[in-house]
């Protein structure tokens, strides 16, 4: 039998590690990272920005992503819902996987350099915060609200992109991101709920049981619904950013009939393309709000 060539054979490779990190959704989390560098500049950052802004992007969540697969392997192999994930499987060596993570953090690490001072500065302590919530599973139910934070933190590292300081708009958008994030995650924990119990991890299902875990979940979302409010408030946007909100809402609404704490099969349509287009919602009228401002 003829051996693939090189090329082909890296091709096949990067092809199955980004589907290891389900790299496509980066989606989620980078328009909060656009809506603050629209916000801080008032309208479209030059091209260089954006760039580097979606390079520091994909390389952050590569590496918060490819540490969570190499650390969580031996759990991921027991998971019935995760055994098949390409590095629990063998499909991938974790040599392959550190060599991922070490050559994203190096993307990540330049586009912070080629975007501001303030942005190269706190980099480490932004990418500790990505990686470290692989970790808090272990100790603390709590481990939802410290992955909303490194997803959350994007609006606000978005804006010191562009302004190169910190402003109180994005850090409010930021806690309705990571209220946003950590909701939705707590359902998603709903499906391994009895996995989580027996291997002695942690997060608010296997605590509180799915019920009140939904309860929580609800009680997120409502924080992260009034964050976003506000910040279009203190933004001073206009009715197109609220009407986007509305929408906002309606789709949060909606995740709540797609999945129940009885019903669980739809997960994936209510993380997909739900949450998708949340995020997408919430840059797109932003966006057109500051655009359109008279």
């Amino acid at each position: 039998m003829k051996e693939k060539s090189k090329p082909k054979v890296f091709v096949e490779k990067t092809r199955i590690l980004l589907d290891m990190i389900k790299f496509e959704h980066t989606v989620f989390a980078l328009p909060f990272a656009y809506a603050g560098a629209f916000l801080a500049a008032r309208g479209v950052p030059d091209w260089k920005t954006n760039l580097w802004i979606l390079a520091a992007m994909a390389g952050g969540r590569t590496v918060a992503m490819g540490v969570n697969r190499i650390v969580d392997f031996h759990f991921d192999a027991r998971n019935p819902r995760t055994r098949s994930r390409p590095l629990a499987s063998g499909v991938v060596k974790r040599t392959d996987a550190w060599t991922m993570v070490m050559v994203a953090a190096a993307v990540y690490f330049l586009a912070c350099w080629n975007l501001t001072p303030l942005a190269f500065r706190l980099s480490p302590f932004i990418l500790f915060l990505l990686v470290f919530y692989s970790y808090t599973k272990r100790f603390t139910p709590l481990c939802h609200l410290f992955l909303g934070l490194g997803i959350g933190i994007t609006p606000t590292a978005g804006w010191i992109a562009v302004k190169n300081s910190i402003g109180m708009v994005p850090l409010v958008l930021s806690l309705g991101v990571m209220f946003w994030i950590a909701g939705f995650d707590i359902l998603y924990a709903c499906q391994d709920i009895q996995f989580d119990r027996s291997q002695g991890l942690h997060s608010i299902p296997a605590w509180l049981g799915v019920e009140k875990a939904f309860r929580v979940s609800s009680l997120f979302h409502v924080t992260a619904f009034l964050s976003f409010m506000a910040a279009g408030i203190a933004a001073r946007l206009n009715w197109i950013y609220f009407l986007g909100m509305a929408l906002v809402f309606v789709l949060l609404m909606l995740q709540r009939r797609v999945i129940t704490p009885r019903d669980l099969s739809r997960m994936n349509i209510a993380f997909f393309r739900l949450n998708a287009a949340i995020s997408l919602i919430l840059f797109s009228c932003t966006a057109i709000s500051i655009l359109t401002a008279g």
